[in-house]
């Protein structure tokens, strides 16, 4: 089992956390294989996935040892530590809920705490997460990023929201730990047609300009 250490190393490496939100818990195994394809080993089943726990069981039972397979859209403890033990090896919310956070590193593993203003960001840091979430990041940009972290320097962020292929670098650049990305990788043609070969084709791409910008 790997240790939150090692976890926190792996989301960060090359720092692409594929935000998913399927219309079936059948669709996680062909979509994280077809991510995995393509270099994308972080993938983020979020709650709002219908059967969101069971799928996340059967993906960590199948790819465990080759992905990270985590939870999204947590927004009580109770459902962060059914999620644990269902397998998930990271945790993410939407908001700053403190007592996520006991949750998860009692299980000892990372969690993300979202956030949108410098005081947000501080408290979830305070609260004791490991990653902050700029939620919703598409109308704020890689320039609030590099102004956030100017007097915040410590904060590990995860934009999310907005993040696509052509600002990838300036993310990074902006000092991003890691990058949140959905639509933009997963999009809602690509899950209603299944389009697998296309997803492992945007995760590549996704992946060489993150390894690009560092």
């Amino acid at each position: 089992m790997r240790s939150k250490a090692e976890i926190i190393s792996q989301l960060t490496n090359p720092g692409i956390i594929a935000v998913v939100r399927a219309k079936s818990a059948e669709q996680i195994p062909p979509l994280t294989e077809a991510l995995l394809a393509g270099g994308v080993i972080a993938v983020e089943v979020t709650m709002t996935t219908p059967n969101a726990i069971e799928a996340i069981r059967e993906a960590s039972q199948q790819f465990g040892a080759r992905a990270l397979i985590g939870v999204g859209t947590v927004l009580d403890a109770l459902t962060c530590r059914l999620a644990i033990e269902a397998g998930a090896q990271f945790v993410v919310s939407p908001i700053t809920r403190p007592e996520l956070a006991k949750v998860a590193h009692a299980a000892d593993r990372p969690v993300m705490l979202g956030a949108y203003t410098p005081t947000e960001a501080q408290l979830a840091y305070e609260a004791g997460a490991d990653f902050i979430k700029i939620f919703p990041a598409d109308g704020l940009g890689p320039n609030y990023i590099k102004s956030l972290r100017a007097p915040l320097p410590h904060l590990r962020i995860v934009p999310t929201g907005g993040v696509d292929l052509h600002n990838v670098a300036d993310f990074l650049k902006a000092g991003c730990a890691a990058l949140g990305v959905g639509s933009s990788l997963i999009s809602q043609k690509i899950l209603l047609n299944s389009d697998w070969p296309e997803l492992t084709r945007l995760a590549t791409e996704f992946v060489k300009a993150a390894k690009s910008a560092r």
